[in-house]
């Protein structure tokens, strides 16, 4: 895995705050080399640092306003086979493995009440769920950012 560096917060940041910039205009911004930059961005591409597009769309503009939440139980011995079910829910747009008492945070996305229902049936149906319990989200108060951390660490 590629370690992050100075050089690589820069151009993260440099990238947070102007997503659409080219290598061209970051290397001049930045103070570095075209060659670098392209290099750097690579390196972050393959070490997973960057990620794919899909993390910027907004589901609400794309026709899917509500947001739910959804802790699950999961017979433990079939947790792959379940993520395996719940990867083909295409309003399942996230799910995290949790430690304590729940197995799986699911986050889907649907159009409406009634949408939110048949999801959450999608999600109970699959073999190995155990109970589920939903969340529905009231709106984010702090969307996913790094750019704050990636501040604190270019700092010290």
């Amino acid at each position: 895995m590629h370690t992050v560096d100075d050089t690589d917060r820069r151009i993260l940041l440099a990238m947070t705050e102007n997503p659409r910039s080219t290598i061209v205009s970051l290397a001049e911004r930045l103070g570095l080399s075209r060659n670098t930059v392209q290099a750097r961005l690579s390196a972050l591409e393959a070490g997973q640092a960057l990620q794919g597009y899909d993390r910027r769309l907004h589901a609400a503009s794309l026709g899917y306003p509500l947001t739910a939440f959804m802790v699950t139980q999961v017979d433990q011995p079939r947790l792959e086979h379940v993520v395996a079910q719940l990867r083909e829910i295409p309003e399942v747009v996230q799910v995290h493995g949790l430690s304590g008492l729940n197995d799986i945070l699911v986050r889907c996305v649907c159009r409406d009440a009634e949408d939110l229902y048949r999801v959450n049936s999608l999600v109970l149906g699959c073999d190995g769920v155990i109970r589920a319990e939903t969340s529905l989200a009231m709106g984010e108060l702090i969307p996913f950012r790094l750019a704050p951390v990636l501040e604190r660490d270019l700092a010290r």
